[in-house]
């Protein structure tokens, strides 16, 4: 085992319910507007708030930032999750030639530093590697994490989207503290691939995005994403007629790993149909009866 292994590191703290700024920048909300929606996740009991600096071209920070401005003392309500490793190809980013990975000590600092600035805060809640980077050098990386947790502009590390032996590599290094995936009804490969297990051996909680399936779980055109709002609006029925959107969450929230799911909606209403999850508690037959509509099969 590495020297840079970190086995005391605090535990994560996040709100049961993120809320994600992925698409902060189509809402077209002015600073009032962007400040009132922090404020009403605020008032549901989400006080986490999931960003990447690439999201919107990386205007998204920016837009928060302002936001944060606006109300001197919120951001100590808060907690602020970013996410790094990832080069678009774009004016806002000139030097990035192709669209690539890199989680270089000096790539992941540069990214700290303006998220830091963007954000207007001096320090993030957490850091996650956005993608597995082929060329990543664990020992360098973990190196890395320890001197930003050192000058306390990072409290806590993982990453988002690895695969279990790319996170075991990392892991061995470093104390991750969670893991950023996808997982929806209409996503089920972290079930099957070892991400959850390892989340639970590790006693790791997941991070879950895209938990409606980046809206596709409301396509009326899509014949599999019929079936799964028909189940889930059949399980719902059983559960005070909970909203489709509230039983995918609830499905999610269920899993024994106990998953933060990240929201990824302008909407109150679409934070309310997460928050709302929280007081429903699936069955096991209820959980497969909705598997198995995601899964088109009965388990063998």
């Amino acid at each position: 085992m590495s020297a840079h292994t970190q086995t005391a590191a605090p535990a994560l703290q996040l709100s049961p319910i993120v809320a994600g700024a992925w698409r902060m920048a189509d809402w077209n909300f002015d600073v009032g507007q962007r400040l009132h929606w922090i404020e009403q996740a605020l008032e549901l009991g989400i006080d986490s708030f999931d960003h990447a600096d690439i999201y919107g071209d990386y205007r998204v920070e920016s837009l928060f930032g302002e936001a944060l401005a606006a109300a001197p003392g919120l951001r100590e309500r808060i907690r602020i999750v970013s996410k790094c490793g990832i080069k678009l190809t774009s004016a806002q980013r000139p030097e990035h030639r192709i669209k690539s990975y890199d989680s270089s000590a000096a790539h992941v600092r540069a990214s700290v530093e303006n998220s830091l600035r963007a954000l207007r805060t001096d320090r993030l809640d957490l850091l996650l590697i956005h993608r597995p980077d082929l060329l990543m050098d664990a020992d360098a990386l973990a190196h890395c994490f320890e001197q930003l947790k050192a000058e306390g502009k990072v409290l806590h590390v993982g990453v988002s989207n690895h695969t279990p032996s790319q996170l075991a590599l990392l892991n061995a290094r470093h104390r991750l503290a969670t893991h950023q995936i996808e997982l929806s009804p209409l996503h089920l490969a972290p079930l099957d691939d070892g991400s959850l297990d390892q989340c639970q051996d590790l006693a790791m909680r997941p991070m879950i995005w895209s938990p409606l399936g980046g809206g596709r779980l409301f396509d009326e055109g899509d014949a599999h994403a019929s079936q799964m709002r028909a189940a889930l609006t059949a399980v719902g029925a059983r559960h005070g007629e909970a909203s489709v959107a509230t039983m995918a969450y609830a499905w999610l929230l269920r899993h024994p790993s106990r998953p933060w799911p990240i929201t990824g909606s302008g909407r109150v209403q679409g934070l309310r149909d997460a928050v709302a999850a929280l007081a429903i508690r699936l069955s096991a037959q209820d959980w497969y009866e909705i598997w198995q509509a995601a899964a088109q099969r009965e388990v063998a």
